[in-house]
């Protein structure tokens, strides 16, 4: 076991993590893609307060990745995550944790870094609906927001959760607000499969400006860009919508304005400054179902949902922009060109709190 104040101990194989689990106690698992950011370590720092034991697994996963999408590009930051890793564990161990019982100081114990073939050990891991292999369905969540416009992606997603429940057997595992519907997902599938297990979803962490965090924001830009600046128009949003719920909006057509109509916004593109984006989608729906609500809302409480596509520059790329890409002291995977896909969701909680603090 790694040492609190130190890395943590890099395991490849599945075998070796087997190993390392047995007879250890309560066990915290954070499944995460790498290329870490604060919302990752946050979701960390609570395993390591609640567990004896904690993994985190770094996997870039093929099969939630649909055909000309980032895989390729997607951040693979090992060694820089590895040392976050290391400074959250030195962290930890300056904590008091007040529990007598436990004899040594929270850390990230382990990290999980598996290949491919080794997750889908029969065949080659595909997103297609068709490939060969075993794969998790979760229906019908899984087919709506985002899994209307990622078809592939649910599906992909609740595959390789379950395999990392299966291979490390948590007693608990730890998720982000911000994927909402990947959270309703994988708790069904752990009801429905019987997975011994207890969900955790963890508030969103967000930047300064309240862009929430995500691998994927490196696309935008640092925060001088001028699509990393406009990309809060997402959260813009859905404060928005949360600001006339709490004024006393009841209706769907009341909560979420002129985006109730998805006419309003569907294939069209809007510009915050010069910068283009397109709406995919603002939902108001169930917090555990996903279906589209209308009524009762103040009673029930709901969650306000949207994804937007940050598109490239019109009128070509402003030279700051580009000087920011190509520039050495500028994040690797900023790209002006590219589309940048963001969601983010805000919860709409029911008059009476106490009867929705279930989890996820």
């Amino acid at each position: 076991m790694s040492d609190p104040g130190h890395a943590p101990f890099l395991i490849h194989g599945i075998d070796e993590l087997r190993a390392k689990r047995e007879n250890r106690g309560s066990v915290g698992l954070v499944p995460t893609m790498g290329a870490l950011h604060e919302g990752h370590l946050s979701l960390c720092k609570t395993a390591a307060r609640e567990n004896d034991l904690v993994f985190m697994s770094l996997f870039v996963n093929p099969t939630q990745f649909g055909r000309g999408e980032d895989l390729e590009s997607y951040p693979r930051t090992l060694e820089d995550d590895m040392e976050k890793i290391r400074r959250l564990n030195v962290e930890l161990s300056s904590e008091q944790t007040g529990d007598k019982a436990r004899d040594t100081k929270p850390c990230v114990h382990y990290v999980f870094a598996p290949n491919s073939r080794s997750m889908y050990p029969n065949h080659p891991p595909s997103s297609e609906p068709d490939a060969a292999g075993t794969f998790v369905n979760v229906r019908p969540l899984s087919s709506v927001l985002e899994g209307r416009t990622r078809p592939h992606f649910f599906r992909g997603v609740a595959t390789v959760v379950a395999k990392l429940l299966n291979i490390v057997q948590p007693t608990r595992v730890y998720f982000g607000q911000k994927d909402a519907q990947q959270c309703a997902v994988i708790a069904q599938m752990v009801d429905d499969l019987h997975f011994n297990t207890n969900i955790r979803v963890l508030p969103t962490v967000r930047e300064h400006d309240g862009l929430a965090m995500s691998s994927r924001n490196t696309y935008l830009g640092g925060a001088e860009s001028e699509r990393r600046q406009a990309a809060t128009v997402l959260y813009d949003r859905l404060t928005a919508c949360k600001a006339r719920y709490e004024k006393g909006a009841v209706t769907r057509q009341e909560i979420l304005g002129g985006d109730a109509d998805p006419t309003s916004y569907k294939e069209k593109t809007f510009h915050s400054g010069r910068v283009p984006w397109m709406l995919d989608y603002v939902s108001l729906a169930d917090r555990f179902t996903m279906q589209e609500v209308d009524e009762r809302v103040r009673e029930r409480g709901a969650i306000v949902s949207a994804a937007l596509w940050m598109l490239p520059f019109e009128e070509g790329i402003p030279e700051r922009e580009k000087r920011n890409a190509n520039s050495g002291s500028k994040d690797d995977h900023e790209d002006p060109t590219r589309v940048v896909r963001l969601i983010d969701n805000i919860i709409l909680p029911p008059r009476n709190e106490t009867n929705y603090m279930r989890m996820c």
